[in-house]
């Protein structure tokens, strides 16, 4: 199984999980949200907003491009951070968070 086969099961894994968590269903962002400057676009997205509207989205057009990965991926700390935050269930953490860490991995090693 190539790297961009595993990133791409790591995917469906982290869009389950969100799923699993209720974390998937929400509101399209506004066009203009997709400009922002900050990173995770944090001043115009919620972070689960990012994740599914960008992050996933950028990470399934480099798999279906078979191409290069990016130097490095360090997502899952700001995952674990937000959702302390929001006061989520520990296994909702527990469960984003390796689910995260294997996306982080697959292309940071790669």
């Amino acid at each position: 199984m190539t790297v961009h086969d595993e990133l791409d099961v790591a995917l469906r894994r982290l869009e389950a999980t969100m799923k699993a968590t209720n974390m998937w269903r929400m509101s399209t962002p506004a066009p203009e949200a997709y400009e922002s400057q900050q990173p995770f676009c944090i001043d115009t997205m919620e972070l689960p907003q990012w994740l599914r509207f960008v992050f996933i989205a950028r990470l399934d057009a480099l798999v279906e491009a078979r191409a290069p990965m990016p130097a490095t991926c360090e997502v899952a700390p700001v995952v674990d951070t937000y959702l302390a935050q929001q006061g989520s269930r520990a296994s909702d953490r527990l469960l984003m968070c390796k689910a995260v860490e294997e996306i982080d991995r697959l292309v940071t090693e790669n």
